[in-house]
């Protein structure tokens, strides 16, 4: 422990700045895997089976309160604005869907392109730690004593190589760890997308009448189809046949 604080008092501002930026880093992947793997994680499949089903039976205010039971869940939350305006038209019922995804999916994505700041920071510090250490090498060998210029000439080096190194240590896993939250993070994405459009089409396609006879046969075409019916069973007057 007191090599490594020694070695942070000889990398100065640089080293301290690596060590903030990787409790930074480790702060917001923490908070991040708790949101998206748990908070915010749910069994979406099991959720919009049971959401379909009330919609179809016409039972909209079940539906709602299914929605409120599972309130916090970005997907919960974005049938809840769709349901919300289930008994109006198509229109409205479309921007329902626009607007659910406006407010849902800035929960999803919020601070995490930071962790990829924070890593590329990190190696960019670590290059910095190195430019500095080679500068303290070449003033030991430009103005220290003959005696002490080997000795501070592998100080230098060795704080070139260490800031590196630690620089590196924080990139790394900030690097490993985004990249497993964006993958968690698009399959939300994509979970929330795609629900809400088919509970979006089953509301619009409840909307549409349902056909009738009397839709595909209108009344009037009906009539003129009888009534021409009648004319040419009509048999000719005075007894003469039908040419």
């Amino acid at each position: 422990m007191g090599s490594f604080l020694q070695f942070l008092s000889d990398a100065g501002l640089v080293g301290w700045c690596i060590i903030l930026t990787g409790i930074a880093g480790g702060a917001l992947v923490v908070e991040r895997s708790r949101v998206l793997f748990g908070r915010y994680g749910m069994d979406a499949e099991e959720f919009m089976k049971k959401i379909q089903t009330l919609v179809l039976a016409k039972k909209a205010e079940e539906a709602l309160i299914l929605c409120n039971q599972m309130e916090g869940k970005p997907l919960a939350n974005a049938c809840k604005t769709i349901l919300e305006r289930a008994d109006r038209d198509d229109d409205a019922i479309f921007q329902a869907h626009d607007n659910s995804l406006a407010e849902n999916v800035p929960l999803l994505t919020k601070r995490l392109h930071y962790l990829s700041m924070l890593a590329n920071v990190a190696t960019l510090l670590g290059l910095l730690g190195t430019i500095h250490g080679l500068i303290l090498s070449f003033q030991a060998v430009a103005l220290a004593d003959p005696s002490q210029k080997q000795a501070m000439l592998a100080h230098g080096i060795s704080v070139s190589m260490y800031t590196t190194a630690l620089g590196l240590v924080v990139a790394i896993p900030a690097m490993v760890a985004y990249s497993f939250l964006v993958s968690r993070q698009n399959t939300l994405l994509e979970q929330i997308t795609e629900k809400t459009g088919k509970l979006t089409e089953l509301l619009t396609t409840g909307h549409m009448p349902t056909a009738t006879q009397g839709m595909v046969y209108p009344s009037h075409l009906k009539a003129d189809g009888v009534q021409s019916q009648q004319m040419v069973k009509t048999p000719p007057p005075n007894g003469h046949k039908a040419s």
